[in-house]
């Protein structure tokens, strides 16, 4: 038995006028640049309000939160949409979209590469993002926020970077079963290129991983630990903290992937502890393409660059490239910029309402979920761990889910089916696939009824 652990810890809504006279995020601030008196003054942030502060409400409406998002007005086969897929990707509220269109209209210009006023004005947003990134998941310095095009490029520039760096022959990774693709691949291609060895912790029937022989997987030999916050495929919460703790006392470092914990948890990267978190924008009512990688500043310091490119150098001569500071040595290349734009919207949305009383809200929807579903005969619930949020997964019997989901669909109900780039899950419990409903702030239980009426058709069809 290798000898445990003995080392150390390793070295908005930005709403122009018709006019482009100003810019403003949700809150309503004015925001400018130096040169652009109409534009405000100083780094545009946006409002991000914390539980008890203005802008929070005391109460969730739901109906007030519907009507945020135009697509859930869409009609689907003749009947109303009913979007329970949010797991794969959420919808986005209004001022998501009208951040995005108001940036192409009227501050649409490369960053941190020119002295005219678009520019500035375009850096100004991307940075404010940054900032408000950040806060929302209490980093120390926003310089430990790197811009990324989402959770998977997260995952590989931490595998490539610092993994490279410090993974040596017969070291070890340690993941767990819950892990999406996202999570095992990258890591795989690591192992595989060090001479390294990949280490899984179990997980027991309920979904939850074993955390006594998590700890026993802990060895001097462990190098990076990299675990799901929540899981992807089952809504697992994992004792991320005890996970993190655990790690550190045998010199691991630590990676979280929040990509389904952000849009349903509070999120505080010191209380957590974590050296590596990473999350895209499009789980949490943002677009496509963007993303967050939060490092410990001092790991990010000394990791070496990812992708060469512009924006990530000092100078350049063909004997020797100086790297830029982090963040931006990370950030090769022109970025998606509107992306970023429609992230810090997105997470100013967030300020709009009280986050904990959206979280009573959905945890009230996946329990009324749970519920009606566990009560069709023939249906089999897959994972049931004490500590879930936003999903419910499900096998019927004699009906494949590829087939439910094309009944649904026909219904108007929107549910992911396959095995969600989890595939050893599915392993776990020899079968093949499941149906997948994942929930957001937007759904009721009147989704949830509609989904329940719609599954009785699939078993007069299918018995």
């Amino acid at each position: 038995m290798p000898a445990k652990c003995s080392r150390g810890l390793p070295s908005s809504r930005y709403g122009f006028s018709s006019n482009a006279s100003c810019l403003r995020n949700w809150t309503g601030i004015l925001l400018t640049t130096k040169n652009d008196t109409a534009f405000g003054h100083g780094v545009p942030t946006t409002g991000f309000a914390h539980e008890g502060t203005p802008g929070a409400s005391a109460t969730f409406d739901v109906q007030r939160i519907r009507a945020d998002f135009p697509i859930l007005r869409e009609i689907v086969h003749g009947k109303p949409l009913v979007y329970l897929d949010s797991a794969n990707t959420s919808q986005k509220p209004e001022s998501v979209i009208r951040a995005m269109d108001d940036y192409y209209r009227h501050a649409n210009a490369n960053i941190h590469r020119a002295t005219h006023l678009l520019s500035e004005r375009a850096t100004k947003l991307y940075e404010g993002t940054r900032a408000n990134v950040a806060r929302f998941i209490n980093a120390p310095d926003a310089k430990s926020i790197v811009l990324t095009t989402g959770t998977t490029d997260g995952i590989n520039l931490v595998a490539a970077s610092y993994g490279r760096m410090v993974l040596k022959p017969g070291d070890e990774v340690l993941l767990s079963w819950l892990e999406h693709h996202s999570n095992i691949v990258p890591w795989q291609i690591l192992c595989e290129q060090a001479g390294a060895r990949l280490r899984v912790a179990p997980i027991n029937d309920l979904g939850e991983i074993d955390i006594q022989a998590y700890e026993h997987l802990l060895s001097d030999r462990t190098r990076i630990v990299a675990i799901s916050h929540v899981s992807n495929a089952l809504g697992t919460i994992n004792p991320v903290r005890h996970i993190v703790a655990k790690a550190h006392e045998c010199g691991a470092v630590v990676l979280l992937d929040g990509a389904q914990a952000v849009p349903h948890l509070v999120v505080d990267v010191q209380a957590l502890d974590c050296d590596f978190y990473v999350f895209s924008s499009h789980k949490m009512f943002g677009p496509t393409g963007a993303g967050v990688l939060y490092g410990r500043k001092s790991l990010l310091e000394a990791m070496p660059p990812y992708r060469g490119g512009g924006d990530m150098i000092a100078s350049v001569t063909f004997e020797k490239t100086a790297y830029n500071q982090v963040p931006y040595k990370f950030e090769a290349g022109t970025p998606n910029i509107a992306g970023v734009v429609g992230m810090g919207a997105a997470i100013d949305y967030f300020g709009s309402f009280d986050r904990a009383a959206a979280q009573a809200h959905e945890d009230d929807v996946l329990a009324y979920a749970t519920e009606r579903v566990r009560a069709i005969p023939g249906t089999r619930i897959i994972g049931e761990a004490a500590d879930k949020t936003g999903v419910l997964s499900f096998v019927l019997d004699h009906a494949h889910p590829h087939d439910v989901g094309t009944i649904l669909d026909r219904e108007g109900i929107a549910v992911r089916t396959g095995q969600h780039c989890a595939q050893p899950i599915m392993d776990r419990y020899g079968i093949a696939a499941t149906v997948r409903a994942s929930l957001a702030i937007y759904n009721t239980r009147e989704d949830v009824d509609a989904l329940i009426t719609s599954l009785a058709r699939v078993r007069e069809v299918f018995g």
